[in-house]
């Protein structure tokens, strides 16, 4: 899952970043309206954390351009804990929620996997292939007592195309979920996750479509 935060606290927007990389989240970081802006516009994100007092531009203005636009990620805007009005016009000009500075990071955790979740496809909220349920807490698979691990890409890999079982997956869209905005994203490296995951799963649960992508089949027989 990718993430832009739009914080022009520079060591609050980092701290934020390491904290949501340690949760298996690819986070890009602006630290601008106009910087923010663009990114939201020409980059795919599942969840933006929108500071609206930014420089150059405002948030509530930036978020405006982003829904006349057509652009529907979920977005949770950061304001003034006494900042009551800026909340109602963030939430009027399109935003999903909102959190009040100072606060605590579980706090802000727990509303972007909330956010996730209301997002997310009605059959991708139990994340399960095969007898595996995937722990998103410890970045493994269970199943009962077994454990399977998985290194991070694997982990962001897997999650992703969960939460999107059955739909044809390309590799641009998955590159640009998997990795930062500055990363280089070349297919090949793709491939090679792709074909982890197999190793570990079995063959049957992603499926190639030639010259177009993947597509995950949760209960096998693809």
């Amino acid at each position: 899952m990718r993430l832009l935060i739009v914080e022009d606290d520079r060591q609050l927007a980092e701290r934020l970043q390491q904290q949501l990389s340690d949760e298996g989240l690819v986070i890009d970081l602006a630290h601008d309206g106009v910087d923010g802006q663009h990114l939201g516009e020409v980059e795919e994100y599942d969840l933006v954390v929108l500071d609206l007092g930014l420089p150059r531009r405002s948030g509530l203005d930036v978020l405006q351009a982003w829904r006349k636009a057509g652009r529907d990620m979920p977005v949770l805007i950061l304001t003034a804990r006494d900042g009551w009005r800026e909340r109602v016009e963030g939430l009027r000009a399109g935003a999903d929620d909102y959190l009040g500075k100072p606060f605590h990071g579980e706090e802000l955790l727990a509303r972007i996997h909330a956010l996730l979740r209301r997002a997310a496809p009605q059959q991708a909220l139990r994340l399960q292939v095969g007898a595996w349920q995937l722990d998103e807490r410890r970045q493994c698979l269970v199943d009962g007592s077994r454990e399977l691990a998985l290194t991070a890409t694997e982990f962001r890999l897997l999650r992703y195309m969960l939460r999107h079982p059955g739909e044809l997956l390309s590799k641009t869209q998955l590159g640009e979920h998997l990795y930062e905005y500055a990363s280089e994203r070349e297919s090949n490296v793709l491939e090679v996750y792709i074909r982890r995951l197999r190793e570990k799963l079995g063959a049957d649960f992603i499926e190639t479509r030639r010259g177009q992508g993947y597509v995950m089949h949760a209960k096998g027989g693809g």
